[in-house]
């Protein structure tokens, strides 16, 4: 069952100016390490730097609170599971809302996809709760 759907759209140039701006003062406080390391060693840096952003923006609102109640930049990370698929990592207030959010019995799973098309990049994420699987069955 689906409980949360979000979706964004940012602009590549305004984060190109936010890093030329204030460079680690802004990575620091929106993006994880992980994530800093990963779009800090592609060619195309503010494009990685926007895909995130808009996905954390996406995120937020398939958590139902956007940036508020307890959910920081830095709650939300995006990570790809081992085939390259991306995913969120919740921690903090946006792992409390995710919990709060999925039906006693059942498992978050978050779905995203990114992509750009210069100047702009998007997000859609959709958070899922899954029934839990009986002891060593696989549900899907």
């Amino acid at each position: 069952m689906i409980v949360g759907i979000g979706s964004d759209l940012c602009d590549i140039n305004r984060i190109q100016k936010s890093l030329n701006r204030f460079g680690d003062r802004f990575t620091h406080r929106v993006f994880t390490e992980g994530e800093r390391v990963k779009s800090d060693r592609r060619a195309a840096r503010a494009a990685s730097y926007a895909r995130r952003f808009a996905a954390k923006e996406a995120c937020s609102k398939a958590l139902g609170t956007g940036l508020r109640l307890g959910v920081f930049w830095r709650d939300m990370e995006v990570v790809n599971l081992p085939g390259g698929r991306p995913t969120m990592r919740l921690t903090g207030g946006a792992l409390a809302r995710l919990n709060a959010m999925i039906p006693p019995g059942m498992q978050p799973v978050i779905h995203v996809s990114l992509t750009d098309d210069p100047p702009v990049a998007q997000a859609f994420v959709i958070i899922e709760a899954l029934p839990v699987a009986p002891h060593g069955q696989r549900l899907a």
